[in-house]
């Protein structure tokens, strides 16, 4: 079932206190139960009109929760610890919860066994993956990262996938 909706409010950027150095736009209860009242839902996150990005929520106590931003994005924007900032949040409908990279999606079409095990990754490694072969800037590199995790991940046991075991940092 594809969610249609969009949400616009004014919320403030904060530093999560148990998570030192973590810049966090807080959700606040009112719009999570507009949200249906879960935290398991992937959102397409507009800061001040200005920067869209796909994102989860997580609880932050009392109903509330929060959209994490890092530092990259707050220079991005010009914001800082303490401004408001104007949040539209709309569902991500897409296939993984974030956009795949062109050089990510080549591999999975020409490597049947790849995808086959992409796909039953959980959903978080999945986005793991596509995250980390997505953060850097080179066509080239991207290719590199993705080879590598899917290599890795063909080496590993089904079921026994961890994100050092991609990365090709544990004995298999």
């Amino acid at each position: 079932m594809e969610l249609r909706f969009t949400i616009e409010f004014e919320s403030h950027l904060f530093l999560l206190e148990h998570l030192p150095g973590m810049h966090c736009i807080e959700i606040p209860e009112h719009i999570v139960q507009k949200l249906g009242g879960k935290f398991s839902i992937r959102l397409i996150c507009t800061v001040n009109g200005a920067l869209s990005f796909s994102c989860g929520l997580v609880a932050l106590g009392g109903g509330s929760g929060y959209i994490s931003l890092n530092k990259k994005r707050m220079k991005e924007l010009g914001v800082k610890n303490g401004d408001t900032l104007r949040i539209t949040l709309q569902p991500d409908d897409s296939e993984y919860g974030m956009e795949v990279s062109e050089e990510l999606g080549e591999i999975l079409r020409q490597d049947e066994e790849a995808s086959r095990r992409f796909k039953a990754l959980t959903p978080g490694k999945q986005r793991y993956i596509i995250h980390y072969v997505s953060m850097v800037k080179s066509s080239s590199l991207r290719i590199e990262r993705g080879l590598l995790l899917l290599t890795n991940l063909k080496k590993l046991p089904e079921g026994k996938e961890t994100f050092r075991g991609m990365l090709g940092m544990e004995p298999r």
